[in-house]
């Protein structure tokens, strides 16, 4: 009998343990005060959904979603919510590059059309440094082109947009920030590798980064958990205008989670994607200057590269990714409304966590 009391208690006590361990964990005090600051900014800027997720010492500890992410269908917004990463896919593409350059399929200073033949020579020879550290001299966009609605099946297709017009500069001498030049930079990581610039991606960059939740914004696919997108007009919430990103896929055409965003640093941080070294060159600074903040191969380096970073804004999203190396911290912010300022939020984050941050922007 008392062998039979003594396992009775035993399995008695592991479920209890077990169902102890299957209650989520109780809220720590400092996310409640996240929670705090987070949803302070949406109200203060009228933000529909943000999601927002955080590691300090290379460990996630924190990842929040709030608001909504359809406003027509009332659907809420939550961790595995899908938005726009604009601009910031444009660190996707130099980290690919990257690869390929450790592999020895890509020179950087070598004439692009080495690997990307569709784009026309110019006055001045382009290499792939100088589309990815904004120093190619190819334009940004003209009125009306971010709002572009034409699919495209290839990268290729959409130099039509561009590709004819004259250099701003000669390559490496000036700096002016570029979609079209990551357009480019994708046909060039095409042809070095041989496979289609997402498939690459794919495979090099998401996958290795444990990214399962990233994908391209294919405005024709069926993208579960894909948010709404919105913009503010007169003060009032409005549905963004459309726009399909297959022309500039490279520099600001996936969706993703904050907690994927994050996991890209994470993986970079540890070495799962590149080398140290050739980190080190993505977040070294140009010599050329120009940008609000020091720009490198992919990355935006403020204060001399003490923090490393990239915003993102189209049509319906603004987001910002921003890594801080010394502490192995890094902080992601996406939501689904255009313009939104996310830089006093993402300090703020930073500060209720004791990391450096970045000084409140000059007025």
């Amino acid at each position: 009998m008392r062998t039979g009391s003594a396992t009775l208690t035993l399995l008695l006590l592991a479920a209890a343990h077990c169902a102890a361990a299957a209650q989520p964990a109780a809220p720590r005090p400092a996310d409640a005060r996240l929670d705090r600051i987070v949803t302070g900014a949406m109200r203060h800027q009228r933000i529909p959904a943000a999601a927002v997720a955080v590691m300090t010492g290379g460990r996630i500890v924190y990842s929040q979603a709030f608001g909504t992410a359809d406003l027509e269908n009332s659907v809420p917004a939550t961790r595995h919510t899908l938005f726009r990463t604009a601009s910031i896919a444009k660190t996707f593409t130099a980290v690919a590059a990257m690869t390929l350059v450790e592999a020895g399929r890509l020179d950087l200073d070598a004439p692009v059309q080495r690997y990307c033949a569709p784009f026309p020579e110019k006055q001045w020879p382009i290499t792939a440094r100088e589309l990815l550290s904004h120093t190619s001299g190819i334009r940004h966009y003209n009125p009306g082109e971010p709002e572009y609605t034409h699919h495209y099946q290839h990268l290729a297709d959409a130099f039509a947009l561009f590709a004819g017009d004259p250099l701003l500069f000669r390559p490496g001498t000036a700096y002016a920030y570029s979609t079209y030049a990551y357009t480019v930079a994708g046909c060039a990581i095409e042809g070095a590798s041989g496979e289609r610039f997402t498939d690459y991606v794919a495979a090099h960059v998401l996958a290795p980064a444990a990214m399962t939740h990233t994908f391209v914004d294919d405005s024709l696919g069926i993208v579960p958990h894909r948010a709404r997108g919105y913009q503010l007009l007169d003060g009032e919430v409005k549905n963004s205008v459309l726009m399909d990103s297959s022309y500039k896929i490279p520099g600001g055409g996936y969706v993703t989670s904050a907690e994927d965003l994050v996991r890209f640093a994470q993986a970079l941080l540890a070495g799962k994607l590149v080398r140290p070294a050739s980190l080190r060159e993505m977040w070294t600074a140009t010599a050329v200057s120009g940008a609000r903040d020091p720009y490198g191969l992919g990355f935006a380096l403020p204060e001399g590269g003490r923090f490393v970073m990239h915003t993102g804004g189209q049509s319906g999203t603004s987001t910002e990714l921003f890594i801080i190396p010394e502490t192995r911290a890094a902080i992601a912010v996406l939501t689904n409304l255009e313009h939104a300022d996310l830089r006093a939020l993402v300090r703020a984050i930073a500060l209720e966590l004791h990391q450096p941050a970045l000084a409140p922007a000059a007025r």
